[in-house]
């Protein structure tokens, strides 16, 4: 069965499963909205203009937290995986960055940087940084030594060697952390506007909170997790293109 089609049959069978669930139990919408509901709520809130704006500024932030992130975690996981005097330093520290929660680290950053969109994308890519780091490490580490020497043999430079060998086999790997990593940029996008934002689908599901506005926020969560399957999906498609050999 091809992957597109099983996707599409899951997300089905999960709308009927929870439409079943709030028909067999009669769960009143202020408790468990029915999909239909929701489904007309994002209609309602597209067609106003609402659900537009907020999505945008979530989507502006995580998408420029990944950016940043990516980049210097794909740079770094290089050095690291190439140098292992440097991750012997660096690694253990950045490790146990991890076992701060953002959440704990929000109010901070939104304290030094006030609540505009840097704050947001800054706890985005917080988020997004170690995945994609760790991903990146371990490709480039399972690059085959036998490939990398046979490349400097023939007399390829540190630069041809990256760009021709590793670069190449370690795709895969790094494609693997970025993908996590955009799962993860929404949250971290999320996480600051439930902080200090006053505008973006953290900020509305905190709104629709205040008013008991059930259906709205599961609106806002839906746009949330459309946002993350079209970013995975995408970033999959992209990976296809870019390898071509397997």
């Amino acid at each position: 069965m091809p992957a597109e089609l099983a996707l599409v049959i899951s997300l089905a069978g999960f709308v009927a499963g929870w439409q079943l669930v709030v028909l067999a139990f009669d769960y009143p919408p202020f408790i468990l909205p029915s999909p239909v509901l929701v489904a007309q709520r994002i209609a309602d809130e597209l067609a106003g203009g609402t659900l537009l704006h907020h999505t945008g500024v979530t989507v502006r932030a995580a998408l420029s937290g990944y950016g940043y992130a990516a980049v210097i975690s794909i740079a770094l996981g290089y050095l690291l995986a190439a140098d292992r005097r440097i991750e012997r330093i660096v690694a253990p520290q950045l490790a146990a960055t991890q076992a701060i929660p953002v959440v704990a680290v929000a109010p901070l950053i939104i304290l030094w940087l006030g609540n505009g969109p840097e704050a947001r994308t800054l706890v985005a890519a917080l988020v997004t940084f170690f995945p994609i780091l760790s991903g990146t490490i371990v490709a480039f580490r399972a690059v085959p030594r036998e490939y990398v020497e046979m490349a400097r043999i023939s007399g390829a430079d540190r630069w041809q060697t990256l760009r021709l060998v590793e670069a190449p086999l370690a795709l895969r790997g790094i494609f693997g952390g970025a993908k996590a990593g955009l799962a993860l940029a929404t949250t971290g996008a999320v996480v600051g506007e439930f902080v200090g934002g006053r505008d973006g689908l953290g900020a509305l599901i905190t709104i629709a909170r205040g008013l008991f506005d059930t259906p709205l926020m599961f609106a806002a969560l839906a746009m949330l997790a459309a946002l993350t399957l079209a970013g995975y999906l995408v970033t999959t498609i992209v990976e296809r293109l870019m390898i071509t050999w397997e």
